[in-house]
């Protein structure tokens, strides 16, 4: 029997409040979407994760699964990555958002709070800045202004530029400690866990990310963000210096910054037990 609209909107309502994340496909303005949906008190306002660039949404699970499991989280894979359908035409990130607002409305959450992680910390903004009122906390980990940054070493940067990295494991091994530093750097073996859970069908997608983010910047409206802000960063980080979450904090009126000693660009990973405690306070302020 064919799903109706509204079967469609109970069966989502419903994996809110499952005790167990679910993943699941859903259609937004008519792109595919892979969601995973974790359940929380109800009177708790749900946390939206944003990946970093190539990043498919299992690689949070086992941050998500350590966090207070009163606290509901919705992760999504960017279109174009893991298992959302890249889209025929590149996207911005302006654009990106105003779907995602969409696709937290098909979901029936209407407040939430939203953490960036790297390139998904750009995305983060821009949902903060598009929504000002649904919007209620950010929390910005190991990202940046956009354009207006201190750029990490061009050796890096380089790496980066292709999706290489997520296409061959072993290359992903190769550079790992060099590009993300921190426990990676002194622990290499760290990174076969992040790296099993990667899943990339193309390099499409990835591009698509680098373009959406091209020339984006959101130096001239920080200052003016309405949110409480929480901005973490490792000062071993290759890809985005710490000197650019000085920079967010700077900028943004209701902010704090945490540095995390030894922390790379995965300090999220390596330093776990510490990170968890200060988002979770933070939420629950």
């Amino acid at each position: 029997m064919a799903l109706t609209q509204y079967n469609f909107k109970f069966m989502i309502t419903v994996n809110l409040r499952d005790s167990k994340p679910k993943i699941q496909t859903i259609t937004v303005e008519g792109q595919e979407i892979k969601i995973a949906v974790r359940a929380g008190k109800k009177d708790v306002t749900p946390l939206l994760f944003c990946n970093g660039i190539g990043a498919n949404l299992e690689l949070l699970m086992p941050f998500v699964n350590k966090m207070n499991k009163d606290i509901p989280a919705i992760c999504f894979d960017v279109p174009g990555v893991g298992g959302s359908p890249a889209p025929v035409l590149p996207y911005r990130l302006p654009s990106l958002a105003k779907l995602l607002g969409k696709m937290l409305t098909q979901l029936e959450v209407e407040d939430f709070n939203v953490i960036g992680v790297s390139w998904g910390g750009a995305l983060a903004q821009e949902i903060a800045h598009q929504y000002p009122t649904r919007c209620k906390k950010l929390i910005l980990a190991a990202t940046s202004a956009g354009m207006v940054m201190m750029p990490g070493k061009p050796s890096v940067l380089l790496k980066m530029a292709t999706p290489l990295r997520y296409l061959d494991p072993m290359y992903m091994v190769k550079i790992a400690p060099e590009i993300y530093g921190g426990i990676i750097r002194r622990k290499p073996e760290e990174i076969f866990v992040h790296a099993n859970a990667i899943r990339m069908r193309t390099g499409v997608g990835y591009f698509w990310q680098l373009f959406a983010g091209l020339g984006w910047t959101s130096v001239h409206w920080l200052p003016k963000l309405k949110q409480s802000v929480l901005v973490l960063a490792g000062d071993d980080d290759p890809i985005v210096p710490v000197v650019n979450a000085k920079l967010l904090n700077t900028l943004i009126r209701d902010s704090r910054l945490h540095i995390f000693k030894g922390g790379g660009h995965l300090f999220l990973l390596g330093f776990v037990d510490e990170a968890l405690p200060l988002i979770e306070d933070f939420l629950n302020e």
